[in-house]
């Protein structure tokens, strides 16, 4: 007879069943936004994050490389109990290695701010073994209360410039502007971020050219240049990208914003 195990399988957002351990004291986190989403959670859950991992300031714990490349060997040698990460962040093989080596990774999939908030509670309460956060809550409500701007706007989203690339189908990016009155002019392009030449971007018809400071850093004065017949905004990228705790402050912060370019 096998030894019994406290281990349960749980289904992430991808319904990959997940052979989550009950009691979870090490986590290694692929992807900034669930890094600080734990970090603000459970202090010294963490046991490594990326190297873009930079929030909460002063993050103290192993670095992995990148999201796209993290290091799996050092990964396993920090003997996590679980391992997050992303389905647009991260590499399928990666994950694949992950697992093949016995390690549970929970997999998330975001592309709505109510797909943001339910995820979040899942991995934190499911997968982390914790209770829901504070933020989480105030995120929920802040989101429930807004109340897109009228009229309506049109606006490109520049993530990448050499080559210029937006963001185009199916975007987190494309519904936080959209719940605050703004239409991503690509939303209806097959791809997800696609690369469309400047000339045909200040050609398109937007009213806006929505300017994250990442994965890009556009700045004032690297950038809004480029789109001498559009009104820039210049947002923080954490606060338009990121579905963690920023999502708590985003609608007021990106609202002011936008209003601002009006």
């Amino acid at each position: 007879m096998e030894a019994p195990t406290d281990d349960t399988d749980e289904t992430d957002d991808t319904g990959t069943p997940v052979p989550v351990p009950e009691r979870v004291g090490r986590v290694v986190s692929l992807v900034p936004s669930l890094t600080e989403s734990i970090a603000e959670t459970a202090p010294g859950l963490l046991a490594g994050a990326t190297d873009w991992c930079t929030h909460p300031a002063g993050l103290d714990v192993p670095r992995v490389r990148g999201t796209k490349n993290p290091d799996v060997e050092k990964i396993i040698g920090l003997r996590p109990d679980l391992v997050v990460g992303n389905t647009e962040e991260n590499r399928p093989a990666d994950v694949a290695a992950l697992r093949a080596a016995g390690i549970p990774v929970w997999m998330t999939e975001i592309r709505t701010v109510d797909e943001a908030l339910a995820s979040l509670r899942r991995m934190l309460t499911v997968a982390c073994r914790l209770p829901v956060p504070g933020w989480l809550d105030a995120a929920a409500a802040a989101w429930e209360g807004v109340r897109p701007a009228e009229p309506r706007r049109t606006a490109v989203v520049p993530i990448w410039r050499r080559p210029w690339m937006v963001a185009g189908r199916a975007t987190f990016t494309g519904d936080v502007l959209a719940r605050l009155g703004v239409d991503n002019l690509y939303a209806g392009h097959p791809e997800r971020y696609p690369k469309i030449p400047i000339g045909e971007l200040n050609a398109a018809g937007a009213d806006l050219v929505v300017l994250p400071d990442e994965p890009y850093a556009f700045s004032a004065g690297d950038g809004p240049e480029s789109f001498p017949g559009l009104t820039p905004v210049l947002v923080s990228g954490r606060l338009l990208t990121w579905y963690g705790p920023s999502l708590a402050e985003a609608p007021r912060l990106l609202g002011r914003a936008l209003a601002d370019a009006r």
